[in-house]
């Protein structure tokens, strides 16, 4: 090792004793007026639950249309966010615990062959960032041209924190 390697190390051990401590408990940040969270911080200790992408349920089996089928960008979205508490409940979590969601939406025909992502920030906001929930979730929200099943409009993966025991 040369002397300029042995200094960069030397700071970096240096600097590690002045980093932030860990948060006493999960901390959301950001702009207090986005409806997300910017980043989460989340205590060393705590375990987390993640989930598959989920999509929407079936509406009428025997439709001819993905509408009929499974419903727009807003009622896909309604009920992904449904489908995801219900995973969570048998974990013994509930939409208060998510830190972090991952969103994809494909394009809806009826929208011009464009994502609805109006439909789904409208779903997230009657979920999240509400009185009954004031949790501001992390969230990414990404375009794609396809899901795997192609009816499905939205997919959402859910990450959550279990909560502190006590």
């Amino acid at each position: 090792m040369n002397s300029t390697s042995i200094r960069l190390v030397a700071l970096l051990v240096i600097s590690a004793g002045f980093a932030l401590a860990e948060p006493a408990g999960v901390v959301f940040s950001g702009d207090p007026a986005s409806p997300i969270s910017s980043g989460v911080g989340v205590p060393a200790g705590r375990a987390y639950f993640w989930t598959s992408g989920t999509g929407a349920s079936v509406i009428k089996k025997e439709a001819t249309t993905v509408y009929e089928r499974y419903g727009d960008t807003s009622v896909q979205s309604a009920s992904c966010l449904k489908n995801l508490a219900t995973v969570l409940a048998a974990q013994g979590l509930s939409m208060k615990d998510v830190v972090y969601l991952r969103v994809y939406v494909a394009p809806d025909a009826a929208k011009g062959g464009k994502p609805d992502f109006p439909a789904w920030f409208k779903a997230y906001g009657e979920v999240f960032n509400t009185k009954d929930n004031p949790v501001k979730t992390a969230r990414s929200t990404i375009g794609v041209a396809a899901l795997a099943n192609p009816d499905w409009l939205i997919e959402i993966e859910a990450v959550a924190v279990y909560p502190e025991k006590k």
